[in-house]
């Protein structure tokens, strides 16, 4: 190992499943071959988000409080006079706590044609406490255009567990949100038509030229020169003039290329969450951290004298310090083009965690020794 920084006798545990697992990550291989209908979409045919707004029924006192969730005693009262039942002389007396209000969203895939069916999210939009063992009513889905494109309905399920008793609750998971598999019925298709098609595009979902120009030379090669030409980092163009186009897309996303991608490093400060690709570079760098601690501890002792000698029973301070300089932490040298290998095994072994670890990368990055970008989030 060519990063020559020294052990620590503070290490925290912590740390050794998570340089476990990272160096187990960098024994992969390095330049793994992916399909490309794994790292690009064609341009045109994705998802569609759809929103609806419903009510949940059957819920074990666990609703909304009609007195305060206006919306919700709104939603009710109009829903049964549909049914033919006459509620406005009971409006103000509608006291129940088994419905709630919620809102639905799904994802209507593309090419997803009428009769088949997707999932739904259901969220509790009032102050229900719980949806679980609740049954979502007739709820249509509607589109960014206003139009319906699915109708959703069924029982909902939280996987959350909430109990609660007079001195002490137990929740685990979020009991206000579930899903219903299969619980929309698509009901209006998007087309989009293939046949007559001049030319297709394909977005990459990491934009990288490198990669969009590696997508254009694997078509070229299996389908023939000129089909493929990379415009842009996020787009390689197909001709399909005189081609069957199904045929054409079915034989060149099972091709294999080599992505690339930048060398950067991923922080998230609210997790302690640090992820680095495997281009991140260290330029020669000393690194050394510690802290001083400090600790004062009082522990005041009774003296009790003896009955003959006529003294009185005293309190005698008693006061431990003790300092911590963490003399054992030595300053480490990274030297120049350290690896991603290099730079967590020497992290590692000096002990610190991740939140050290942030505050280090980012002192590396301030001395322009981090050669990659450094997004914080």
């Amino acid at each position: 190992m060519r990063a020559s920084l020294h052990g620590n006798p503070f290490a925290t545990p912590n740390a050794a499943p998570l340089a476990a697992l990272l160096l187990w990550l960098l024994c992969l291989p390095a330049a793994a071959q992916v399909r490309i209908k794994d790292i690009a979409d064609i341009e045109g045919t994705r998802q569609n988000q759809l929103v609806g707004y419903g009510l949940v029924v059957g819920l074990p006192g666990t609703g909304d409080r009609l007195r305060t969730a206006v919306f919700t005693r709104q939603s009710l009262v109009g829903m049964l006079e549909r049914l033919g039942v006459n509620t406005r002389d009971l409006d103000r007396q509608l006291d129940t706590r088994n419905i709630a209000a919620v809102m639905v969203t799904a994802n209507l895939p593309a090419f997803a044609r009428p009769g088949s069916r997707i999932d739904v999210a259901v969220s509790s939009l009032g102050d229900a406490t719980n949806l679980t063992g609740g049954m979502l009513l007739v709820t249509p889905l509607l589109g960014a255009d206003g139009e319906v494109y699915a109708v959703a309905q069924g029982a909902v399920a939280t996987g959350a567990i909430s109990a609660r008793g007079q001195a002490g609750s137990v929740q685990r998971g979020v009991p206000t949100a579930g899903r219903i598999a299969s619980g929309a019925i698509v009901e209006r298709e998007i087309p989009y038509v293939f046949a007559g098609q001049q030319r297709i595009r394909l977005a990459l979902r990491n934009p990288d030229m490198t990669t969009a120009r590696r997508i254009a030379a694997a078509i070229n090669r299996a389908v023939g020169q000129g089909t493929a030409t990379a415009t842009d980092p996020g787009t390689v163009v197909l001709a399909t003039a005189g081609r069957d186009i199904p045929a054409l897309i079915a034989q060149i996303e099972n091709l294999t290329v080599t992505p690339d991608q930048v060398a950067r490093v991923i922080i998230d400060e609210a997790t302690g969450t640090i992820v680095m690709g495997a281009n991140v570079r260290i330029s020669t760098v000393a690194i050394a951290q510690g802290n001083l601690t400090i600790r004062i501890t009082e522990q005041p002792q009774v003296v009790q004298p003896n009955p003959l000698a006529g003294g009185q029973t005293a309190v005698v301070p008693r006061t431990q310090i003790e300092v911590d300089d963490q003399r054992e932490r030595r300053l480490g040298i990274l030297p120049a083009s350290v690896t991603l290998e290099d730079l967590v095994r020497g992290l590692n072994s000096l002990g610190v965690g991740p939140r050290d670890m942030i505050s280090i990368l980012q002192a590396i990055r301030a001395a322009g020794a981090l050669q990659a970008e450094l997004e914080v989030r």
